[in-house]
């Protein structure tokens, strides 16, 4: 379907923009039905809404076919982040070739965003806390608005910008347009569509029963000590031009930033604590390539518009569905296809599948790349490598110089050295214990084509381990510090990366406490504990023997006493 004539400054922004035809939201806004009334749009992330709110407003701000001169705005786009804003600007200043747009977001110069305002323009675009300080200061005068936009409306809920936006649009005039997008549509969106919109039109190009399309979902299944190795390996099997690591917390970002730093990638970090400036040089470094991998939270990333991102992958487990696809929203966008992987600890496989489940997601579960993965990858990658096209000219001479002073095996093996040195060195991983699979033959499915073919080898639930099929661990706390099975299991889940099914026998003695670890999981249990924090008890081996006999239960005061009832005297 041809993108309709629109107008015709807009038709040629378009056609030079390579638009040849509407998205579903771009074409929705320009149904007849839809021209000067209010819009509640549902729409993803990289669905094309800046261009679809762009095109809606066209026929109110430009009712005779040109713009205005400029003055007090006409027009007012409102945005969750700085990232957005400004990229909703830079998108409608091509769309509007030769309209005044001016930006007012936090982290920018105040007092030169309050000189471009009284110099006049057409559009304002901002974050709704920049926006209210210019409204209490008299510097944004919004009595000529014709069309309001809020962009991602639902997120700048989650923020906490209601009051803010409330404050601006009792601010602005009654006679208006307001066009509201917002990939969902909950209570809070509702009720602020009904106070402050006229009879929309509402309008919803989501299909829920196929989350997204262009995106690949994947469940890595690892050890709880490993999930740092787990990343490395996941990036290096991928190898994508761009990347998004999303973690819980600025620190846990600065921990994994400065690990993919000593490991040789590229990456830089995105949270709440840098600066405008910093910000901007990240997000330059990952448009440009320089660098490959962001590590952010999910607050930094909301509003970012990266057109190479092919990979995202949750270090740490998003808490709901919504999270879950939002993050995973950031790549699969324009057409392009993406990979969205989640790192999930044993310990809490259940918690990732009931996310996944809810946000409707079909994740294929699957362990981490080893090293030989990676290494295979690598190889697949050097021989289709552009760099190995036919050498022409001074190329070709030195080429055969080179040919002529060394055997072509010491040529080959100098470029292998030389490309390698660029990787970053792949992580020794721990492969998850292996589901029986019935009678399924492994030359029917084999491992090298399921390396080559899906990435990261599948793997099921894991069965639990045969009875008495355990090993022995001790840990230094016993009855006399209180030790009780109920939060010890928990402890030993946290900081061995299992779950409770992996733990055999619990026996509690004065000074310390025996337990049993299946031999599946025996050594990987030993790897996560064996370096505890100052705080943390420490687990030793106890041995594959028996486990000692149950300590006979005395009483306080009784231990003593000889049995039996004492005679009267008398």
């Amino acid at each position: 379907m041809a993108f309709p004539s629109v107008h015709p400054t807009l038709d040629a922004a378009l056609v030079a923009r390579g638009y040849l035809e509407p998205t579903a939201v771009q074409s929705a806004v320009l149904q007849p039905d839809a021209e000067g009334r209010d819009l509640l749009v549902s729409a993803r992330t990289g669905s094309g809404k800046t261009v679809a709110f762009g095109l809606a407003a066209a026929s109110t701000l430009l009712p005779e076919g040109r713009l205005p001169p400029h003055g007090i705005p006409m027009a007012l786009a409102i945005a969750p982040t700085r990232e957005l804003a400004l990229q909703v600007q830079a998108e409608l200043a091509w769309l509007y070739a030769g309209a005044r747009i001016v930006s007012c977001v936090g982290g920018m110069d105040i007092r030169r965003e309050q000189r471009l305002l009284y110099g006049g323009c057409h559009i304002v675009v901002g974050t709704p806390g920049r926006l209210g300080d210019h409204l209490r200061r008299g510097n944004l005068d919004l009595s000529g608005l014709k069309v309001v936009v809020l962009d991602e409306a639902d997120e700048m809920l989650d923020l906490g910008f209601q009051e803010e936006l409330e404050f601006i649009l009792q601010a602005a005039p009654a006679e208006r347009r307001t066009l509201m997008f917002s990939a969902t549509i909950p209570h809070d969106i509702a009720k602020l569509a009904r106070k402050y919109q006229k009879d929309a039109l509402r309008i919803d190009t989501i299909d829920r029963a196929r989350p997204h399309s262009d995106i690949e979902y994947r469940a890595v299944a690892v050890h709880g000590h490993e999930t740092d190795a787990a990343l490395v390996n996941i990036l290096r099997w991928y190898e994508a031009p761009g990347a998004l690591v999303f973690c819980a917390t600025r620190d846990a970002t600065r921990r994994l930033h400065t690990w993919l730093l000593e490991r040789g990638f590229s990456a830089v970090m995105l949270s709440g604590e840098l600066s405008q400036h910093e910000r901007t040089t990240a997000l330059d470094a990952l448009r440009s390539g320089r660098a490959r991998v962001g590590v952010c939270t999910d607050v930094a990333a909301r509003g970012l518009d990266l057109p190479e991102l092919d990979l995202v992958v949750h270090a740490d487990l998003p808490t709901n569905p919504e999270t879950l696809l939002h993050r995973s929203g950031r790549t699969g966008r324009a057409g392009r296809k993406g990979v969205s992987v989640l790192i999930v600890p044993f310990s809490k496989r259940r918690r990732a599948e009931q996310v996944t489940s809810a946000a409707r997601v079909n994740a294929i579960w699957a362990s981490a790349p080893s090293v030989e993965d990676i290494a295979g990858r690598d190889r697949e990658r050097l021989l289709t490598d552009p760099m190995l096209e036919s050498p022409e000219g001074v190329e070709r001479a030195d080429a055969e110089s080179l040919l002529a002073a060394h055997e072509p095996a010491a040529i080959a093996a100098a470029l292998l050295r030389l490309y390698k040195r660029q990787l970053p060195a792949a992580e020794n991983v721990t492969p998850p214990p292996q589901p029986e699979r019935g009678p399924v033959s492994r030359d029917k499915a084999p491992r090298e084509r399921t390396v080559r073919d899906s990435g990261p080898r599948d793997v099921g639930p894991r069965e639990p381990a045969p009875p008495g099929d355990f090993v022995q661990y001790r840990i230094s706390i016993g009855r006399n510090e209180g030790a009780d099975p109920k939060w010890i299991v928990p402890l030993l889940c946290r900081a061995g990366g299992i779950t409770k099914r992996d733990i055999g026998t619990i026996r509690v003695f004065d000074t310390d406490t025996r337990f049993e670890i299946s031999r599946a999981m025996s050594e990987a249990f030993g790897a996560a504990t064996a370096n505890p924090g100052p705080h943390e008890p420490k687990i030793t081996f106890a041995g594959d023997g028996p486990m000692p006999p149950r300590p006979p239960k005395t009483f306080r005061g009784q231990a003593d006493k000889p049995r039996g009832r004492a005679k009267r005297a008398g």
